[in-house]
């Protein structure tokens, strides 16, 4: 079995750039819809493009990997090392397999793949239990009732939507809003701003933006490679 230690003795510089790593975070994106449960939750794809460029900036190696477990589990260690002092943090998940087969245990990797790592980051994602193909053969849980979504938009706003579904777009009324004042200048980008359907303000750039990606990264925006577009929320501007 994996052995008890789960850090090394000193955690000092790995935790400074943990915390430079969360200052800079963004909300994974839920990027798929979980037919099941009618809603939607952020793939693992998701959840690695919203923070590999932190870790990344920061010095710090993220490595996930299986490690023997009990008949019929999956064992995952998730391991954050910090490049530079060599000091490191991990977790072990153990959790049932859905069925003893290569794709039920691909699934279950998938799963706990990227709940493990949302966990060991803090990052803000959907408690989605049955979100994938893990969970599909696992004997139902009752659990509490989900909060109400927020109403769909009217049709005079049927073009707005949350940046994990379609990114809204920007309306003639808001692109002067104050949160572009402190935006970066770049060439051949221009800004503009909606509200999306959780009611939160978005900014989106758009224009030359594969060229200043680096920049609009820096700036905190996100890649959306399903629906094309760059975006932040206006707050953390």
């Amino acid at each position: 079995m994996y052995p008890p230690e789960y850090t090394s003795p000193e955690v000092t510089d790995l935790a400074k750039a943990l915390i430079a790593v969360q200052h800079t975070l963004q909300p994974a994106i839920k990027d798929r819809e979980n037919p099941f449960a009618k809603s939607r939750y952020a793939t693992l794809n998701s959840v690695m493009d919203s923070c590999r460029d932190a870790l990344l900036t920061n010095g710090i190696w993220v490595t996930q990997y299986p490690v023997p477990a009990e008949a019929g589990h999956l064992g995952l260690v998730t391991k954050l090392t910090h490049a530079e002092s060599g000091q490191w943090q991990s977790s072990l998940l153990v959790m049932p397999l859905p069925k003893a087969d290569p794709q039920g245990y691909g699934s279950a990797m998938t799963y706990a793949r990227r709940y493990a790592l949302s966990a060991m980051l803090g990052m803000v994602t959907e408690d989605d239990d049955d979100g994938e193909a893990a969970s599909r053969d696992r004997p139902a849980r009752q659990r509490a009732p989900r909060q109400p979504r927020p109403q769909q938009p009217s049709a005079a706003s049927a073009q707005q939507a949350t940046p994990a579904t379609h990114p809204p777009q920007p309306k003639p009324a808001e692109t002067k809003h104050p949160a572009l004042a402190s935006l970066p200048r770049l060439d051949g980008v221009s800004y503009s701003t909606a509200t999306a359907q959780d009611g939160r303000l978005c900014i989106l750039a758009s224009g030359n933006t594969s060229a200043r990606k680096q920049l609009l990264s820096a700036a905190g925006f996100k890649w959306n490679a399903e629906r094309k577009v760059w975006w932040r929320y206006a707050e953390t501007a």
